[in-house]
């Protein structure tokens, strides 16, 4: 009996163009594969761009607007109407798939069409679970259908966090295909901007905020990303300055527009920046007095929580899901009640009275997110689960 190769060639797919917290974790991912294996999107876009200024083999293999069309709420013809071009795509990717070990779905539209195609290709498909699998975030139907597949036609689920490992398995997934590997993030953008202050006083400068308290928040627009609470948050912060760095990726430009109108009815129009996508997030952070992290339902895992502690910066999160696994309260950050303006007007408050405070959270929170969350511990983590799923394959053969 052949053993698994030493170097499999892995099909990553994923269904969009678009870069978000999923895509950045796949990008270094693929990067570590980068000799033997390819990334498949169903959609262009900036990814596309990052994957091949990264030296991977990336490969656009567009949806039919129909399956790019289907929501996270599911609704009812609009999923009839895509089940025609789901096949047609899964037999597009069976035909690629052939020439790999595994298939590797980075998200749950790529799970349905990658399920599928490794079925019809006779592969091993694995699942990198970002999300969790709640009411808060996915329909009835839309975690029946994560789950089944999951359950029926994937030989390993790797979630990012317990708490999104244990939404799967309530929802009906079997445990014992499930492992976690945390999220890891490469510390020496944010340890190079650390090294120096004239970088972040330029950008202070450049942004007119000079000599003034900065909170930030960095995620994209959405409403469970909680921006508006933060917004509700600075009302009670007199002087103080809120950036809210992020687009809307996904449809969510109407919330998007009711942010600046909220910022506009509170009469904090002047001390609320909206910076839109930026690529220099470490210097950013760097200048913030506090990164903050808002969202309103639980949260899969939490990136940009670890990339403030790398900032070297205090942290404010919402007490849910995977941040809890992240931040230790009082200890390596601060925790609050989601969706609350008052309790997170007052640990912002509290950090900026207490400067020490903030220094003490922060560099325990840096010792937290090199120590746990490194990229070299992510990277150790999907190898192992990659060379058992390629393994278990090649053993029932």
């Amino acid at each position: 009996m052949k053993g698994p190769p030493l170097n499999p060639r892995v099909l990553f797919l994923d269904h969009t163009g678009v870069l978000s917290g999923a895509e950045l974790v796949l990008l270094d991912i693929a990067r570590h594969y980068a000799d033997s294996s390819k990334v498949l999107l169903f959609a262009g876009g900036p990814f596309c761009e990052h994957l091949e200024q990264a030296g991977v083999a990336v490969e656009v293999l567009p949806a039919p607007r129909a399956v790019s069309e289907v929501s996270r709420e599911g609704g009812g013809m609009r999923d009839l109407h895509a089940v025609p071009g789901v096949f047609k795509l899964a037999w597009r990717v069976a035909r690629l798939a052939r020439g790999y070990d595994i298939l590797y779905a980075n998200s749950q539209k790529a799970l349905v069409i990658g399920a599928l195609a490794g079925k019809l290709a006779g592969k091993p498909v694995i699942w990198h679970l970002h999300d969790m699998l709640t009411p808060d975030h996915f329909s009835q139907k839309r975690r029946w259908l994560a789950v089944t597949l999951a359950n029926h036609m994937v030989v390993r689920i790797i979630a990012n966090s317990r708490a999104s490992a244990a939404a799967f398995v309530e929802s009906g997934g079997r445990a014992e295909r499930v492992r976690v590997v945390y999220n890891g993030i490469d510390p020496s953008p944010f340890e190079s901007v650390a090294s120096t202050s004239t970088e972040v006083d330029i950008l202070r400068e450049e942004l007119d905020l000079a000599r003034v308290p900065i909170v930030s928040v960095f995620s994209r627009l959405a409403p469970w990303k909680g921006q508006h609470v933060l917004l509700e948050a600075i009302v009670h912060l007199p002087g103080v300055h809120a950036l809210l760095v992020g687009e809307a990726l996904f449809g969510e430009d109407t919330y998007a527009k009711a942010l600046h109108k909220q910022a506009e009815t509170l009469g904090i129009v002047d001390r609320v920046h909206f910076l839109g996508f930026r690529r220099d997030i470490p210097r950013l952070m760097r200048l913030s007095n506090i990164v903050v992290h808002t969202s309103t339902a639980p949260e899969p895992f939490g990136r940009v929580i670890v990339e403030g502690m790398l900032a070297r910066r205090p942290v404010v999160a919402t007490r849910a899901g995977g941040v809890t696994e992240i931040v230790e309260d009082g200890i390596s950050g601060v925790l609050v009640p989601q969706g609350d303006p008052k309790p997170l007007a007052k640990a912002l408050t509290d950090l900026l009275d207490d400067p020490y405070k903030g220094c003490a959270l922060a560099e325990a929170g840096r010792v937290v997110a090199l120590e746990r969350f490194s990229l070299q511990a992510m990277l150790e983590g999907i190898e192992e689960q990659v060379q058992e799923a390629t393994a278990s394959r090649q053993a029932r053969r």
